[in-house]
């Protein structure tokens, strides 16, 4: 099926879930407060139903909690709704997220029997420290042993990760992204921490026992991951936190939220390019870039924020950005203008 494919979400926040990490309220994360069951999954099949389905088709999600972990008669009611908006062709198929230690070869044939297609792993580290502090409940051979029964029973896989945990580093984070991209997933979300009301890592940060993993912070760090991801052929699906309106209305108390984190990053990335292209122009000179037109919004940053940024930095009297499709890289000087 199309990575664009259009979704069909479904919120199931906190069920599975033998462990309380220390970063999750899924209620307050999704926006939903109550868990679904199969007259919800009918409902929106039936809101689907009332549409034109697009040519890229449609996938069922069950987001939040960890589905496989989920009592095995509510796994049932959930997988059988679902199916149904399969047989009636409203869906083309299922995906899921789930615990990497909550994943076996019975679980993964119940699954391939529904009709579910990507399976989803909070992997989030793969630093058996960062986990434990976590409190994830689970260690990095988990996510190894599961990742690679999920491939070999023919799903797709796709594996999460969060960056600025407890006792996280950006070295660290470089790893664990190291350690996914040999496990083969067909996609990846980052998502950065952020302090979330009626957390444990909420506590943690008033009592000064973690240090808040800012925007910036983020941004550096997957200025870093996303090339890594990009020179492996894994498509990052997501970078920080889908926007709610309980998050956005006071429940992201502090950490990396921001609607814009992805294009940030992506602006990150393009800025410290056009350092290395810029290094020994002399000061007082005139710039021209030249960048492929889809990156154009990148390079300039928001607020032509990296524009400001080049001038300060090499005290260029004036830098120019122009879309140009015909140069060979993605950026390019297309002329410097001395004193």
């Amino acid at each position: 099926m199309s990575a664009r494919a259009s979704i069909l979400p479904v919120f199931v926040p906190h069920l599975g879930c033998p462990h309380a990490c220390v970063f999750c309220n899924q209620r307050r994360i999704s926006g939903e407060t109550e868990p679904a069951d199969a007259n919800t999954v009918r409902n929106i099949l039936a809101s689907a139903a009332a549409m034109p389905k697009p040519e890229s088709g449609r996938q069922l999600a069950f987001y939040g909690g960890s589905f496989t972990a989920i009592p095995e008669e509510k796994q049932l009611e959930l997988l059988s709704a679902a199916q149904e908006g399969i047989e009636r062709g409203i869906i083309d198929s299922i995906r899921l997220s789930t615990r990497p230690d909550a994943i076996d070869v019975t679980v993964l044939e119940r699954l391939t029997r529904f009709g579910v297609e990507t399976v989803e792993l909070g992997a989030q580290s793969l630093d058996d420290e960062v986990l434990r502090l976590s409190g994830r409940g689970h260690t990095a051979d988990d996510v190894r042993r599961a990742s690679r029964l999920i491939k070999a029973a023919g799903f797709r896989l796709v594996l999460q990760m969060m960056t600025g945990l407890p006792g996280d580093s950006g070295e660290q984070s470089l790893a664990t992204a190291r350690e996914i991209i040999e496990l083969h997933p067909d996609g990846v979300r980052i998502y950065p921490t952020v302090i979330v009301r009626d957390t444990a890592l909420y506590e943690l940060w008033q009592r000064g026992a973690y240090r808040e993993h800012t925007v910036e912070d983020a941004v550096q760090i997957c200025a870093k991951l996303l090339p890594l991801f990009e020179k492996a052929g894994i498509p990052v699906l997501r970078l920080g936190l889908n926007p709610t309106e309980e998050l956005s209305g006071g429940a992201a108390v502090a950490g990396a939220y921001h609607p814009a984190l992805g294009e940030l990053a992506r602006a990150r990335i393009m800025l410290e390019r056009a350092e290395n292209l810029l290094r020994g122009v002399e000061p007082g000179s005139r710039v021209v870039l030249a960048v492929q037109p889809r990156l154009l919004s990148q390079m300039l940053g928001q607020r032509r924020r990296n524009v400001s940024a080049l001038i300060d930095e090499f005290r260029l009297v004036e830098l120019k950005v122009h879309p140009n499709s015909s140069i060979s890289a993605e950026i390019e000087v297309l002329s410097i203008e001395k004193p």
